[in-house]
């Protein structure tokens, strides 16, 4: 059901903490499923992401993508951890089961909400960023009726 790489970085999670006084911080969740991420980033003077950390209240692919993330994000530019998708996560993962998708879409909306808190700390537009959900279900949610 899972890829190696999937139980890799659930058993052995990357980044896992916090930074405190961090250059950012997300929080997303998704009330559905009752998964949680708040993701940490330390941004330096040039926009380069030099630490990222995370915390993960959810499942086991909750925690791989959580982890995941933070290894495709930390040396980037801001810029750069903006084109980080859902699907490049799960790809890096080797692949998420469908009804597991909705993790890497966390670990996606997690990197977006840092980096929203790290703009609005330093009064600076990102461009392609938007304000965040705090609850990715709410789309899904909004499309149902």
């Amino acid at each position: 059901m899972y890829s190696e790489k999937v139980m890799d970085h659930f058993q052995n999670p990357r980044n896992v903490g916090e930074i405190e006084n961090a250059s950012g911080m997300g929080t997303v969740g998704n009330a559905k499923c009752g998964d949680i991420m708040r993701m940490y980033l330390d941004i330096d003077e040039n926009q380069v992401i030099r630490e990222v950390k995370f915390k993960t209240f959810g499942c086991g692919a909750a925690v791989a993508t959580s982890s995941m993330a933070t290894e495709l994000v930390k040396g980037k530019t801001v810029q750069e951890a903006m084109q980080i998708t859902n699907q490049a996560v799960a790809e890096a993962l080797d692949g998420l089961p469908p009804v597991k998708m909705h993790c890497s879409l966390l670990a996606e909306e997690a990197i977006h909400a840092a980096l929203w808190d790290y703009a609005q700390k330093n009064h600076l537009t990102i461009e392609g960023l938007s304000k965040p959900k705090t609850d990715i279900g709410e789309e899904e949610e909004d499309e149902e009726y």
